[in-house]
């Protein structure tokens, strides 16, 4: 096949602009080869060089004592203890998952299982993060039913537990959804392994299934806006197998134990082309690649489908010269395509050869690491004024608080996600602790429980998951929305028992070259950062979705945070229901008048405005110690979040069982003079704990120690909560509004 004449026309259909181009005739000294301009596409785009977010990055904490591994490589790995680390790393599969959500969704699962198997971890526990539109619209039901049936076909199948996440629903995500999908595995702090291509001469080899035609340009249509042909980008959508890599996973942590591998590389987002020339620009050396020796899916393929195609579960592997042989006779034990079809050079080139011809020959680093850097200009929107003020004065009062709580329970945003989770395996593996539903996924690690026993000393030790951003929060105050989402991750991690450590994170956005979003980014960015630095939970790793627009509407902007968490014992895990009857109902923190961008507002009165909750971090960081002393004292700890400190009492109540009946009236001196922010404002800092009476004295010494209010509101009982003269509602009412609503919303027709 004759290569296509590189016209103005065909570098703007690969993205790049006239600067772009023009460094790039700077760089080789010529004009591209066809496979060259498609190599700097994929690799200039913005999903794989971060081209307008880097310079921002230098805000973030990326190191503390227990930090293996921060940003730059797959995964980030943080010590956990007994020597093992946790590697973890969130990634967005937006684009492709609107377009085709099964397939979008599950080659997401798939690619950052391999984020995370490539660093040498076991993957252990995943989360996910998604949002869409209105259910009401018979497209986001379409588009939900296949996204959650993805998750759960991959995950399924490869065995790997999906354990928790948050589902939102809002009217700017109808034209462009959000799938963001989360990973952990386990790893021996002496058994890393990382994305490099080292010695030259050693043999590079492609591992995993043939490649087809599948995903050609994924990346550069994950870096651009939605228009009317979103339909006809279905080619761009990788189709996965979770069989193959379940196969693939296993031989490669076979050959890893080994010690027959060098540096190893996961082909996802512009496949061969970023994997060849991160690991050769890591190590500041050369590859040469033999692509006519890579196992084709599809007949007459050419170097540019080769280098560019997204077909799933590869890996490009540099092995120890000599050793060769010993791998390759592992992966074809797991039934996998295995085949030299390059080295490693000390030239600095990515070097592509076919049939003997080179058809490529560019700088490693140039297109790994040294992609144009752009700070975008930045402007506060016009209406973010008007958007941030809101009169309370002229917002009535409900005349029946009992409805009010029951359309909150009912909201899709806070109705029970039962109907989705069930549909995922959550048991597989057996290390499950806190099935989801509470504020934090809770799993053990066996491993270091028979460390501990053969020390004689019997802890178990665990890891705390959490997921979170308030995209409203983030739209109505990116700098604030931004903290809040750390700091509810945090607080989640904390009311489970454990100490928050350390995030990664899904920054999902518009359109960067819009100076609106670009100022969106930066403050949330700003504020993410912040929080991290006060709350000592730095951030190892993390995704920039951009472009998330369509038909030039914006998403709010969505900085998803994950955040992990350890326990020295995990039996001494919270939940958040009630334990027993009798006990103690008290709540930790402040409750202020503060009503703005809450759900409160969004659902009974249609308002989308003012402020989020201020925020005190040195509070939050001092509640987290709080929390961690106080396990033994307490049975139960919930934070207190959207729908207020009404709905996460009716949670706790139901997930328990048990009812209760509080009195506001602790709260009613120095606090909301409305009753209504007083039951459904969304304070932050706050925790709902439940604990026998004999351990309030203790707890009170404790709030004393780390100066945090304590305020105790009533006692667990019964079958119904009772909020003073305001809410009697039974169990039975309560988990009607908020088990079955989600599934009568689905179900709609």
């Amino acid at each position: 096949m004759k290569e296509p004449e590189i016209t103005e026309e065909l570098i703007r259909e690969h993205g790049l602009n006239a600067e772009e181009y023009a460094r790039i005739l700077d760089i080789l000294g010529r004009a591209p080869t066809f496979t060259e301009l498609g190599i700097f596409s994929v690799m200039w785009s913005e999903h794989c060089s971060y081209k307008s977010s880097r310079i921002h990055f230098r805000n973030f904490p990326t190191s503390a004592p227990w930090v293996v591994q921060g940003p730059g490589e797959n995964a980030g790995i943080i010590e956990i203890g007994g020597g093992l680390c946790a590697a973890f790393k969130m990634e967005s599969h937006n684009h492709p998952s609107f377009i085709e959500p099964y397939q979008g969704a599950a080659t997401g699962v798939g690619g950052i299982l391999r984020d995370i198997f490539t660093m040498g971890a076991r993957p252990v526990a995943s989360l996910n993060s998604l949002r869409f539109g209105p259910l009401d619209d018979p497209l986001q039901r379409h588009l939900l039913s296949g996204v959650v049936s993805g998750i759960a076909g991959y995950g399924n199948c490869i065995g790997v537990p999906t354990v928790g996440g948050d589902v939102y629903f809002h009217p700017c995500y109808s034209g462009n959804i959000l799938v963001n999908v989360f990973n952990l595995g386990i790893v021996k702090k002496e058994k890393i392994f990382r994305g490099t291509a080292s010695g030259a001469g050693n043999p590079v080899i492609y591992v995993g299934s043939k490649t087809g035609r599948d995903g050609i340009h994924g990346v550069t249509m994950a870096s651009e806006e939605f228009t009317d042909d979103a339909e006809q980008k279905k080619p761009n959508v990788q189709v996965g197998d979770p069989f193959t890599e379940k196969l693939l996973l296993e031989a490669c942590l076979d050959a890893m134990d080994r010690d027959l591998i060098v540096g190893i590389q996961d082909m996802g987002g512009a496949g061969l082309t970023s994997s060849s020339s991160e690991m050769a620009g890591r190590a500041g050396t050369g590859i040469e690649l033999h692509i006519d020796k890579v196992p084709p899916r599809e007949k007459d393929m050419i170097p540019y489908e080769f280098m560019l195609s997204e077909s799933q579960e590869r890996m490009l592997i540099v092995a120890q010269s000599g050793k060769e042989e010993e791998l390759l006779e592992i992966f074809r034990k797991w039934d996998l395509e295995a085949v030299v079809i390059g080295k490693v050079t000390d030239d600095g080139f990515l070097t592509v050869k076919w049939n003997g011809k080179t058809v490529a020959q560019i700088p490693a680093k140039k297109i790994s690491s040294e992609a144009p850097l752009y700070d975008r200009p930045c402007k506060r929107p016009s209406w973010q004024d008007g958007l941030q003020d809101l009169r309370l004065g002229a917002i009535g009062l409900p005349e029946d608080y009992n409805r009010v709580l029951i359309s909150l329970l009912e909201s899709p945003n806070i109705a029970s996600k039962q109907m989705i989770w069930r549909q995922y395996d959550h048991m597989v593996r057996t290390n499950t602790v806190v099935l989801p539903g509470s504020d934090a996924a809770v799993i053990r690690v066996k491993e270091t429980g028979r460390m501990g026993e053969a020390a004689g000393n019997p802890l178990e030790m665990g890891i705390a998951m959490s997921v979170d951003c308030s995209s409203r929060y983030c739209y109505l105050d990116p700098y604030l929305g931004g903290m809040h989402a750390v700091a509810e991750a945090a607080r989640n991690i904390a009311c489970s028992g454990a100490k928050p450590r350390a995030v990664t994170d899904n920054l999902n956005f518009g359109n960067p070259e819009k100076p609106e979003v670009m100022w969106q980014f930066v403050n949330a960015v700003r504020g993410i950062g912040e929080a991290c630095r006060v709350l000592e939970t730095p951030v190892v790793g993390g995704n920039v979705s951009f472009y998330n627009e369509t038909k030039g509407a914006a998403i709010y902007p969505t900085p998803t945070i994950g955040m992990v968490g350890i326990f020295e014992d995990v039996r001494r895990h919270l939940t958040q229901g009630f334990k027993r009857e009798g006990e103690v109902v008290a709540l930790l923190g402040a409750t202020k008048e503060e009503l703005g961008g809450s759900e409160y507002l969004a659902v009974i009165h249609g308002i989308e405005k003012g402020m989020p909750p201020s925020l005190d971090l040195e509070a939050e960081k001092r509640l987290h110690g709080l929390l961690f002393e106080a396990v033994p004292l307490l049975s139960s700890a919930h934070d207190c979040s959207e729908g207020g400190l009404a709905v996460a009492l009716a949670e706790s109540a139901m997930a328990g069982g048990i009812g209760a009946g509080v009195s506001l009236g602790p709260l009613i001196a120095g606090g909301p003079a409305r009753k209504d922010a007083l039951l459904f404002g969304e304070s932050a800092g706050r925790v709902v704990l439940s604990l026998a009476g004999k351990n309030m004295g203790a707890l009170k010494g404790l709030a004393g120690k780390w100066n945090i209010p304590l305020f105790e509101l009533g006692r667990t009982g019964g079958g119904s909560l009772r909020i003073d003269s305001d809410i009697n509602l039974t169990l039975g009412e309560l988990s009607g509004a908020f088990n079955d609503s989600l599934r009568r919303h689905v179900e709609a027709r």
